[in-house]
């Protein structure tokens, strides 16, 4: 009797023990603005590697259509961090609703403005967009502001073109091919899809290296991060530095890994039926990961100065551009793992 009550007492307590084990790792749920895009990639590979476990962190991934939808999600309650475009901070400050960024894992936006195959003729800059229909991720999203930015940097009235929402990935692909939009902002992998089925694909716009970035923001510009609420941040300083570390050993790793292995470890449907094209789009967005996770405070400050020059609220809303960011999880990183130089 008595080994057989301390057989009982031992597994009663390995059971409180692992329940305390599961207590302890903080829930995070986070919104992405498009899963299956490569300038997400970073979130859901963390996930993939068992960095947020890692970490001591329950991450449950929401996908959702583009960033203004995850945005939603994060300000509706449903989800408590956004994995969406920086830009998003700043254009919200003109609101005054006060969301932060704590980490960067994209230093170039890989923004593209291309036209549909079936419209090649007819569009051969971006002026001849004026009355076209464009696509972009979803209204609101970076993919809007970037594509207003465009249009009003070369003489074109925004209002006067239409914007449709058509997703990132496979949606988009489709809406150009079919011919349901004459232009689309979109991102890796789907331009390099495209690219890859109609080698003659006009692109009008390109910000998937450092030297084409420059050339249409005139500096560095700063794409996906991890971005909440100040006041969750303020509230839960231990989960915003589990998810940037996090994110920071997950950008070690793909800078440690070839294109092949990385996708060898993201889930098949976002790989989807052929591999070697999603490689091949996945060797040129590797360069646009961080290497530090920090935010450059003249890339924060470009995205401001691109928002003041096409939108009225912005340039009137005299905003402090370092409150819509902050370093200090990435730097206290760095102290404690040496995980950023």
């Amino acid at each position: 009797m008595k080994a057989g009550f301390k057989s009982i007492i031992a597994a009663l307590a390995a059971v409180l023990l692992s329940a305390g084990a599961a207590s302890a790792q903080s829930k995070v749920t986070i919104a992405i603005g498009g899963g299956a895009c490569l300038c997400y990639l970073p979130t859901v590979l963390a996930k993939q590697l068992g960095e947020y476990d890692k970490a001591g962190l329950s991450v449950e991934l929401v996908d959702l259509k583009g960033g203004s939808d995850a945005l939603k999600a994060v300000l509706g309650g449903s989800a408590y961090v956004v994995s969406g475009y920086f830009d998003h901070t700043v254009n919200l400050a003109a609101k005054k609703q006060e969301m932060q960024s704590f980490v960067v894992y994209d230093r170039y936006p890989g923004l593209v403005l291309a036209v549909s195959p079936n419209h090649t003729a007819s569009i051969k800059s971006i002026k001849d967009l004026a009355g076209k229909k464009v696509g972009v991720s979803a209204p609101g999203s970076s993919t809007d502001f970037f594509l207003k930015y465009l249009l009003k940097k070369n003489g074109v009235d925004p209002n006067n073109v239409s914007v449709i929402g058509v997703g990132l990935g496979a949606t988009a692909v489709a809406a150009m091919q079919q011919g349901q939009i004459e232009a689309a902002v979109m991102l890796d992998p789907a331009v390099t899809i495209l690219q890859a089925a109609h080698s003659d694909l006009r692109i009008l716009s390109d910000t998937r290296t450092e030297h084409d970035t420059r050339e249409v923001f005139g500096g560095d510009y700063p794409g996906g991060a991890l971005y909440a609420t100040t006041a969750w941040i303020k509230a839960h300083p231990k989960e915003a530095q589990s998810l940037t570390n996090a994110i920071l050993g997950t950008l070690a790793w793909i800078h440690a890994h070839s294109a092949e292995e990385i996708a060898d470890k993201m889930p098949p449907n976002i790989v989807g039926k052929d591999k070697a094209q999603y490689v091949a789009a996945l060797k040129n967005t590797i360069p646009m990961y961080s290497t530090t996770g920090l935010m450059d405070p003249k890339g924060a400050e470009a995205v401001l100065t691109v928002f003041s020059t096409s939108s009225p609220d912005v340039a009137k809303a005299n905003i402090d551009v370092t409150k819509t960011y902050t370093n200090a999880f990435v730097e206290q990183a760095a102290k404690t793992s040496g995980a950023v130089k």
